[in-house]
């Protein structure tokens, strides 16, 4: 395979300025969803930063409900491939970078809508989003006003991704469910953990077998540990999996 990198000072490359930085309940990028709307409940602060912190930047931002967020996969390597293999296709088959939605890409560009949740002033602005897929700290490079008659397209294919990814059943233990109990943010908190893990954020080829690994996942100020119970009958992805979330430890 070809490894190529990201040439940095041709003259056809150009600059671009961070306008703001995101504070994210995704600590880690292990469990993320891999696009955005698939975990509702989860919450980040776009906070802009200077020149582009002036209230006068967002003025009329409140009047939509969604927003294209472009930022930057900081955390993904400048390397690229011109073949990825997504997890969609189970990790095996190899597309094109540009067929794919990867962050291993020329650039490192991404590209989420996110819902609005609202607008804070601590003075700069502040924007308070949902629904979305960043990881904390990523560098948002612009903001855009989401058109539902401009950007959906009625007739659109999907290609090898034509639904959403299936979900598994989520099961928390009694000790889970009595820490979420105990804190006055455990409603939406508990939404979050049942919509992550009921993607599956374990390794695609981890799903096609029988898996009696421990796993964890980071939200927000715990930690989710939790193992994935298998029937006895069915083989590889016909296993029926049930996501057990063992504990929640918090972290310091």
């Amino acid at each position: 395979m070809t490894t190529h990198d990201t040439p940095a000072s041709e003259s056809t490359s150009m600059a671009l300025d961070i306008i703001g930085t995101i504070d994210s309940c995704y600590p880690d990028k292990f469990g993320i969803p891999r696009q955005p709307g698939l975990a509702p409940s989860a919450t980040a602060i776009l906070r802009l930063k200077a020149p582009f912190d002036h209230p006068d930047s967002v003025r009329g931002l409140e009047q939509f409900s969604h927003l294209w967020i472009s930022f930057i996969f900081h955390q993904s390597p400048e390397r690229w491939t011109p073949l990825i293999r997504p997890p969609r296709l189970g990790g095996n088959a190899r597309i094109g970078v540009f067929a794919s939605r990867s962050t291993h890409r020329p650039n490192r560009l991404g590209l989420s809508l996110v819902e609005l949740a609202g607008i804070e002033y601590t003075p700069a602005p502040a924007l308070v989003l949902r629904g979305h897929d960043l990881v904390d700290g990523t560098p948002v490079v612009d903001i855009k006003p989401y058109l539902p008659w401009a950007d959906s397209a009625e007739e659109a294919r999907a290609g090898f991704a034509p639904e959403p990814p299936p979900r598994l059943a989520v099961q928390l233990s009694d000790d889970c469910r009595r820490v979420l109990d105990e804190r006055p943010d455990g409603e939406s908190l508990g939404a979050l953990i049942r919509e992550v893990l009921s993607q599956d954020p374990r390794p695609a080829y981890r799903r096609r077998k029988r898996d009696d690994r421990r796993y964890g996942v980071r939200l927000h100020d715990l930690d989710v540990r939790f193992h994935v119970q298998s029937s006895d009958h069915g083989s590889g992805e016909n296993h029926e999996s049930v996501i057990m979330v063992d504990s929640l430890v918090q972290r310091t």
